[in-house]
């Protein structure tokens, strides 16, 4: 990835907030954006009404304008809970026209759910959901990974990391959410990325039934050998 590049991705900036407006996006036609939103509104609501933490809104559209600008053959995810940013992730998987996620749940039964919202969506062909713990799932995996979302345990951040990081791609982006409820859990993870490769913080007013303020990593693997 050229610096030009680097430096789009680390501005931050408008970028997120303008894709919340245009995340439904080429590539797809208003009947299958609203089939889309529909999932993802309904998923919303059932994590605020039964308190499963997930980034809203806000955060979720910084995250899907970064997947759309990387274009990434490979996303992975660990913690998908049931499914809220997968669905973004996927869904500008889907507006590029190409790419997949690998989304790890270590609870059988929100792995289900999840997977029957991606169905529910249409974006199934564009997931792989795994079931297991993801510190362990990740060292399994052999092809380059070229964007990496973090949203476990805050103290999982850390041993998922080290377990892909042979396997991310030059220029790879790194995001991990909840750094400013999770900083004290995460504290090793963001040593790491923040004394080893380009990484800054994004704060977000999230709005959500357990915190109005958070924030979110975002780092960028510089290609080896430099």
């Amino acid at each position: 990835m050229t610096p030009t590049m680097v430096s789009a991705f680390l501005l931050g900036g408008m970028v997120w907030a303008m894709a919340a407006e245009s995340q439904s996006g080429a590539g797809k036609s208003p009947d299958q954006d609203r089939r889309v939103q529909a999932v993802i509104d309904e998923v919303d609501q059932i994590c605020r009404r039964d308190f499963v933490y997930m980034i809203g809104p806000q955060k979720a559209a910084r995250l899907a304008s970064l997947v759309s600008a990387k274009k990434p053959k490979l996303v992975v995810e660990c913690g998908t809970a049931i499914g809220y940013s997968g669905l973004w992730i996927a869904r500008a998987l889907k507006s590029n026209g190409k790419g997949r996620l690998i989304t790890i749940e270590i609870d059988e039964d929100r792995a289900r759910i999840a997977r029957d919202f991606f169905r529910k969506a249409g974006l199934l062909e564009f997931i792989e959901p795994r079931v297991g713990d993801a510190c362990q799932i990740v060292r399994e995996l052999r092809e380059p990974v070229d964007f990496l979302f973090l949203d476990c345990n805050y103290s999982n951040y850390y041993p998922c990391f080290v377990g892909i990081e042979a396997q991310l791609a030059g220029g790879a982006i790194v995001v991990a959410d909840n750094i400013a409820v999770g900083a004290s859990s995460a504290s090793d993870y963001l040593g790491l990325v923040r004394s080893k490769y380009k990484s800054h913080t994004e704060w977000f007013e999230i709005n959500l039934p357990w915190g109005n303020r958070d924030a979110m990593e975002i780092t960028v693997i510089q290609p080896r050998g430099r």
